[in-house]
């Protein structure tokens, strides 16, 4: 009977993905691509990664560029401690590795935001090393085919799944190889409504035989969702071209969304039910003493954003400020335009609710 990998590598050289970083073993590239996916489904990832191939061909390029390009260019594709540890890692390449490269999976995990499976996927790719690439795809695929019972998210069962990727990795092709991997769990071996009909190991597939497909692979229990409110305040001063200034801030913690923009903000443990609490609180006691000076403009905006672990519940309260409290809100904000702040990396929730802001000033301005 032919082998695994060589079955494996029949059907992806019919089936496989034209993706744009198919095509090449430079380094650079296969290492962008990864450091992109991570996190992110193929389809959304292909955009971003034109963009930025585009806009840093080679790792100079990159490694030259300002951290406010990076996150602009990044903006919409979340996790952006990703695009931080890509700018970081490419200046570490240039100034301390003379722009060489890591060959080999154990000197790619030394690399900022480098794991075990970028680690592998790069070095057996670009490299040829063969050592397995192992993503969500590989631990669903090898969890049905045999049945493990072991839990994925357990140190035991991942020691299995890798035991049996070593067994069977083809060293002469190891990168496709991997690659072919997360072709087959994406097509056909899917999370869910997986094609066990047209599987080309259904007859060995020991969770296919049990009808037991779904059940693997075996995971822990989920982490909880935390559920956390943003209360934003657009707080703009009207001006006699129409083009109002509006204060935004900079998050400098080490929270979500670091380094991106946004309106000022007051986090708070649960829902505000009514706005006179928050109105008379923090900054905007110290900007409006005694409430005076602004004027809240409608009901405000409400949205949600799901992260991974968290769900946003905002609410965004629109208020004109009067020009005599420009001076005393300056010490806190800073004030720009839209055309300033559309050059500014922001998190997807503010680039959303960005299109409601800017209807509302249309017609606010057309008065």
């Amino acid at each position: 009977m032919m082998s695994f990998s060589r079955r494996l590598l029949d059907w992806y050289s019919k089936n496989r993905r034209p993706l744009p970083w198919r095509d090449t073993t430079s380094p650079y590239h296969i290492w962008l691509s990864e450091i992109i996916l991570q996190q992110t489904r193929v389809e959304q990832g292909i955009g971003y990664y034109l963009r930025f191939a585009e806009a840093f061909p080679d790792i100079n390029s990159l490694s030259a560029a300002t951290e406010e390009q990076i996150l602009l260019l990044w903006q919409g594709l979340g996790y952006y401690t990703r695009a931080r540890n890509l700018h970081a890692a490419a200046k570490e390449i240039t100034q301390n590795r003379r722009d060489a490269f890591p060959q080999t999976s154990n000197e790619w995990i030394k690399i900022r935001g480098v794991g075990p499976y970028t680690a592998a996927a790069i070095a057996s790719i670009a490299f040829r090393e063969p050592v397995p690439a192992i993503d969500g795809n590989v631990y669903r695929i090898f969890s049905r085919l045999l049945a493990v019972e072991e839990s994925i998210d357990s140190q035991k069962g991942k020691r299995i799944i890798h035991d049996i990727a070593v067994k069977l990795i083809d060293r002469n092709d190891p990168g496709a190889f991997n690659q072919a991997l997360m072709d087959f769990g994406s097509l056909v071996c899917k999370p869910v409504n997986p094609d066990c009909q047209r599987c080309i190991f259904n007859n060995e597939c020991h969770a296919y035989a049990l009808k037991t497909v779904s059940d693997y692979p075996r995971r822990k229990q989920k982490k909880a969702n935390r559920k956390r409110f943003f209360n934003y305040f657009f707080i703009y001063f009207q001006t006699l071209d129409g083009n109002p200034r509006f204060c935004i801030q900079q998050r400098k913690n080490e929270d979500i969304w670091k380094h991106l923009h946004e309106w000022p903000l007051i986090e708070t443990q649960k829902a505000v039910e009514e706005s006179t609490e928050l109105l008379s609180t923090g900054f905007l006691k110290d900007c409006f003493p005694g409430g005076n000076g602004f004027t809240l403009m409608g009901a405000p905006l409400r949205m949600r954003h799901q992260l991974t672990h968290q769900s946003i519940f905002a609410v965004i309260y629109i208020i004109r400020a009067e020009p005599s409290f420009e001076k005393k809100i300056k010490k806190y904000f800073r004030l720009v335009q839209r055309d300033e702040f559309d050059e500014l990396a922001k998190p997807r929730l503010i680039e959303n609710a960005c299109q409601k802001i800017n209807a509302f000033l249309n017609s606010a301005t057309s008065i």
